[in-house]
């Protein structure tokens, strides 16, 4: 009998069953370990096309044509948060299996990624899995997968509870309709009122905090509460992310025009896309000069694995302007697998919460502090700092650069 995982139809459905797609894999491998004989697994690497091959309707159109090829075979099909397509099965129809791939190839053959050799597991079009041989790569890819999708999924429901504000529980969620209205109305906006900024600062258990730089944001919820009250503008994650793009020119905008000729250094948090868009453009030739070696762009670590060549274009891009990049977004389980030096990324933003270390074993905690080391200590930063407890986390692992409400407590008040 062929069991095939559902692929879901809208990419909102994607992130609605990332989570238990991608737990459902892990708990098939770690259930084959007694039984991998004749067996095999097979990743497409989908996440590594270029970004005019992953729009939408090509992904799915490549998502129903590959469940049909292999519809007849005895295994186990899952897509994972990021789009690619694992597949896990008996390996007596490795031609058929083989000639699936072949036709996903030919779908997206201007694609440079097709012509790369599967030898590469970094590189290549598609990995295989001999399980027999190869299974404790494969469940320490299923792991990693797992704990990716769960960290993405508690830092989407950490920003709905911090956009929701007190009192907002009632709000309706946010239509594409509205989405549509909302992104009209920031066209002329003015976002200078809802501009905020704070500080990433060195600290050490002796002195008083150093400003570094300060992070420029728009708050969320109060744009949600001026543009369109009553609405929770971050309840749909895909919508919402449409809207960063287009709330990433306008912020773009704002900031050539607020602070073209600062001399103090800041960071902007923006998508990958936006940096390869004729909006940045158009900013980075309006800003002074002086401004190029004081700007940091923060990339979200999700946004940079949906599309490593595009990143590797934006970050060598954003090189030659002068500007320094950080990846935002990890967590003590994301950062174990982010290689620093092989990203070239200048800064890593690892969020903490007081309770970081309960439930940790020992050995957890040293493979995190050892994770840290291996980043270098003086390129992490610590935000989400709520506490005096979240500092002294930050001092245990040798941290020095901290962000977050606490932090902010402890400056001087102007």
């Amino acid at each position: 009998m062929t069991v095939v995982a559902p692929v879901p139809s809208t990419t909102k459905a994607v992130q609605q069953q990332a989570s238990n797609q991608e737990y459902a894999l892990l708990d098939h491998a770690v259930r084959l370990e007694r039984n991998l004989a004749g067996r095999l697994a097979l990743h497409v690497h989908l996440s590594r096309l270029g970004s005019q091959n992953r729009r939408e309707e090509k992904i799915e159109t490549a998502m129903t044509r590959f469940e049909e090829m292999v519809g007849g075979m005895e295994g186990q099909l899952y897509r994972t948060m990021s789009d690619d397509i694992i597949f896990v099965g008996e390996d007596d129809r490795i031609d058929d299996l083989d000639e699936a791939v072949l036709r996903l190839r030919h779908m997206f053959s201007d694609d440079p990624l097709t012509r790369q050799s599967d030898d590469d597991s970094e590189t290549g079009f598609c990995t295989w899995y001999a399980l027999e041989r190869d299974y404790p790569q494969f469940v320490s890819l299923t792991r990693q997968l797992f704990d990716l999708s769960e960290a993405h999924r508690q830092d989407i429901k950490k920003l709905q509870e911090t956009t929701a504000g007190p009192g907002m529980s009632k709000s309706r969620d946010l239509t594409p309709a509205q989405l549509g209205k909302l992104e009209e109305s920031l066209a002329n906006a003015d976002l200078s009122a809802i501009m905020r900024r704070q500080p990433v600062c060195a600290v050490t258990p002796d002195d008083k905090p150093e400003v570094v730089f300060h992070e420029m944001y728009v708050s969320i919820d109060e744009l949600g509460r001026r543009l369109m009250p009553g609405v929770s503008i971050a309840s749909d994650p895909w919508l919402f992310q449409r809207l960063t793009r287009t709330l990433d020119g306008r912020v773009l905008r704002q900031i050539a025009h607020d602070y073209a000729k600062t001399k103090k250094a800041f960071s902007l948090n923006l998508n990958v896309a936006t940096v390869l868009s004729s909006d940045f453009r158009r900013f980075e030739q309006s800003i002074g000069s002086g401004v190029r070696g004081r700007l940091i762009i923060e990339l979200q670590h999700i946004d940079i694995f949906a599309d490593m060549p595009a990143y590797l274009f934006a970050r060598e891009y954003l090189r030659e302007l002068g500007f320094k990049v950080c990846i935002d977004g990890l967590n003590h389980l994301t950062l174990p697998f982010i290689d620093r030096e092989k990203l070239g990324i200048d800064l890593l933003k690892m969020h903490c919460s007081d309770d970081l270390f309960s439930g940790m074993s020992p050995d957890a905690i040293a493979a995190l502090e050892q994770s840290v080391r291996n980043a270098g200590v003086a390129r992490i930063i610590m935000s989400r700092c709520e506490s005096e407890n979240a500092l002294q986390v930050g001092f245990n692992m040798g941290i020095s650069l901290f962000q977050g409400r606490h932090i902010d407590g402890l400056l001087p008040q102007r």
